[in-house]
């Protein structure tokens, strides 16, 4: 059997490697709107991409010996990327059954975006190595040596696109790029390693042209639901039919933010109106206020209408987030609503100590809530920042059994002398699920006062102080970094912790 030359081998190797990888980090992507941006749906990533690797690996090896890999080695790039390009349509054709599927429809749903691409990308190695083998002397070297190849194709693939294109490109760019090119390859390969021996069909090679030209089509012209495309999200913004002004942003098909651009202080979700209840309850005046989160920004705005001097500053981890904001959303930055961009936990730690009246977190990846943001280590970074007598409101979100809302509770009640919790009576019994408000303090909280304002809007029974925050919360974990299983908390099929 004919060998291949080393460059050719490498450059298969390096590339059907790296484009695995490629699409490993891409389909966290493309299921989120679906299944939400969770542990489960890393994981699955992760496990997905590994068996999909490992079971090519397998059928390559038992291929190569069996048919001569020149025969086959073009046609399985180029294949390999037509399933690629193919990725991205599909997971919208099909992602909607899995909505709500838990751990399972994740995985299902993140195995028919990856699992064929990747499986026959990863049968390349094995047949490169056979080809590659003129002596049994030169086994190790030769599989060390590609091994290799194919290991720093997948660090370039993970690196090159976390880092580097994600912030450049949408998603579906950096697919039809990464599809084209294994389909050009492997034509080309398929020309150059069929001359020694049958060449392949052109038929079959004007076939495969064609299909790939059919997927290319297919992923541009598949509708999405995203609007933009941003580092971490699938955003659309959307007027309200019931007020001209009224714009929603939805961040993977969750409506995270509703902005009134003709009323600034008008706030539309029931879990904002009890954070602005928080903040009518402090004493008159400007406040300085720290946003962890940003969205819509619909709550500092709401501050700079109803207090007027009052300054806050957002941190949003997104970059497009503000620029949505400013393009759509009628956000107006400067002194008095400043935006730094970066991930809240470590930003935080850049703010000066004592610097602020109140902290309000809302932040949140799609369906769950980052899990470092919940923990004791960060409730002592808000602590720091926070004046003597300052308040944390922490926006959260679950499901019964509650089991994490309980967890933050018991984390506050923990580092707080004085804890509130507001949510409707139904999510205070147990019974229903959705945002509930926290609120912590080192200085007694005006409990009573919060009722009446939520009695107002008819929320009644909707505020549970200190004691009932003690009770409410039970027996539940206090949340560390070295422990915070806030994911499977949250998600109702998950089994409780004591």
């Amino acid at each position: 059997m004919g060998g291949v030359p080393a460059p050719l081998a490498a450059l298969l190797v390096v590339l059907s490697s790296a484009a695995v990888l490629v699409l490993e980090v891409l389909v966290s992507r493309l299921v989120a709107p679906y299944v939400g941006l969770t542990l489960e749906t890393y994981t699955a990533a992760i496990g997905v991409a590994l068996a999909a690797i490992a079971a090519g690996a397998a059928a390559g090896g038992r291929l190569a010996d069996s048919v001569d890999p020149r025969r086959w080695l073009g046609p399985a790039v180029a294949l390999g990327g037509v399933l690629l390009l193919a990725a991205r349509p599909t997971v919208f054709l099909v992602g909607e059954a899995f909505r709500g599927g838990g751990p399972v429809g994740t995985v299902v749903l993140v195995l028919v975006a990856v699992g064929p691409a990747a499986l026959l990308l990863s049968t390349v190695t094995p047949g490169v190595v056979k080809l590659r083998l003129r002596t049994l002397a030169e086994t190790g070297q030769t599989v060390g040596r590609l091994s290799a190849a194919g290991t720093l194709g997948a660090l370039a693939g993970t690196f090159l696109t976390g880092f580097v294109l994600l912030a450049a490109l949408p998603t579906s760019t950096l697919l039809l790029t990464t599809g084209v090119l294994l389909v050009v390859t492997g034509l080309v390969v398929a020309v150059v390693l069929g001359r020694p021996i049958e060449p392949v069909p052109p038929p079959q090679l004007a076939g495969l042209a064609v299909v790939a030209v059919l997927a290319a089509g297919w992923l541009v012209t598949a509708d999405s639901t995203c609007e933009v495309e941003t580092r971490y999200y699938c955003a659309t913004v959307v007027q309200d039919p019931a007020r001209a002004s009224g714009r929603t942003l939805v961040l993977d098909g969750l409506r995270h933010s509703y902005v009134d651009l003709g009323n600034p202080a008008h706030l539309e979700f029931a879990y904002t109106r009890r954070i602005a209840d928080v903040l009518a309850v402090q004493p008159p005046g400007p406040l300085d206020v720290l946003h962890l989160g940003g969205g819509g920004f619909s709550v500092p705005r709401h501050l700079a209408a109803v207090r007027p001097g009052s300054r806050s500053t957002v941190l949003e981890v997104d970059p497009l987030i503000p620029q949505i904001g400013r393009d759509r959303l009628g956000l107006v930055t400067g002194t008095d609503l400043a935006v730094v961009v970066g991930d809240a936990r470590t930003s935080i730690a850049a703010q000066p100590a004592g610097s602020y009246d109140v902290v309000v977190g809302d932040a949140f990846g799609s369906l769950a809530v980052p899990w470092h943001l919940t923990t004791a280590q960060m409730v002592a970074e808000v602590r720091r920042v926070l004046r003597p007598g300052g308040v944390y409101v922490l926006n959260v979100i679950d499901y019964p059994p509650l089991a994490f809302v309980r967890a933050e509770t018991a984390t506050l009640l923990g580092a707080f002398d004085d804890v509130a919790l507001m949510a409707l009576p139904t999510s205070l019994a147990g019974e229903g699920g959705g945002n509930l408000v926290l609120v912590a303090s080192d200085r007694p909280l005006p409990v009573d006062r919060l009722g009446e304002l939520a009695a107002q809007r008819g929320e009644r029974d909707s505020v549970l102080g200190r004691a009932g925050s003690v009770e409410f919360a039970g027996d539940a974990q206090v949340l560390t970094d070295d422990d915070a299983p806030v994911d499977q908390l949250l998600t109702p099929y998950s089994v409780q912790r004591s």
